[in-house]
């Protein structure tokens, strides 16, 4: 068997599978040079919601200590603990900003999200929010029993939800619920507890839905042509 050029560092020795034999193969190295490699810092942009100011009314009285922020307001009291990437100031002007503490893309993630959530803090103890759904269907109706929300949604039997503490429920003509409170995350969840238990189907749009949803309708079955 020929060999290679004679410029090649190191050898080993092969066995042939068919002949038998033993040949002198030359394998030659090529150095590798760790010169020219730069690792370039992970440069973050600022989170254009994360920078906005947050406005506090008068009514709102707001209590900062450390990570802990508690937000006091005619309608109730929140609380809520930043993570350390965060860290909200309080300005001459009475507003509220929330800076990084950290460059990192973590915390450039963090930065817009708890300044939502404070911004709903404020909000919610101020002025309120609230969540209507609508429910769609031959039969399908809603009404209050004391602190119970009741729902006929086509089942065997009907369904019978508690009120969590903080909210409030108002059925309106016996198809429409109104959900509102202080606390987003809690309106929030309470409705999409109540749209699961019979989301809108896409043939007929029969369920329950949010009141500004749109269902995406599909075609049903063709009739056999004739």
């Amino acid at each position: 068997m020929a060999s290679f050029s004679p410029s090649i560092h190191s050898s080993c020795n092969l066995k042939s599978a068919f002949l038998g034999e033993i040949s002198r193969i030359r394998l030659s190295y090529l150095p590798v040079s760790k010169e020219g490699i730069l690792i370039k810092p992970v440069q973050c942009k600022e989170s254009r919601i994360g920078k906005r100011p947050i406005e506090v009314p008068s009514s709102v009285n707001i209590t900062m200590a450390g990570q802990d922020v508690r937000v006091k307001g005619p309608l109730g009291e929140l609380s809520l603990t930043l993570p350390r990437e965060v860290k909200l100031e309080r300005q001459e002007s009475g507003q509220l900003r929330m800076f990084k503490a950290l460059e990192t893309r973590r915390a450039n993630q963090m930065h817009g999200l708890f300044r939502t959530l404070t911004d709903n803090m404020v909000l919610g103890v101020s002025k309120g929010f609230e969540k209507r759904l609508q429910l769609v269907g031959v039969g399908y109706r809603a009404v209050l029993e004391g602190k119970d929300l009741v729902l006929n949604l086509g089942f065997s039997h009907p369904v019978r939800m508690a009120i969590p503490e903080g909210l409030q429920v108002k059925v309106e003509e016996n198809t429409r619920i109104v959900v509102s409170g202080y606390d987003k995350s809690s309106i929030g969840e309470f409705a999409a507890t109540i749209r699961s238990w019979r989301p809108p189907e896409p043939y007929k749009g029969k369920g329950v839905r949010y009141a500004d949803e749109v269902v995406r309708r599909k075609e049903g079955k063709a009739g056999k042509k004739k």
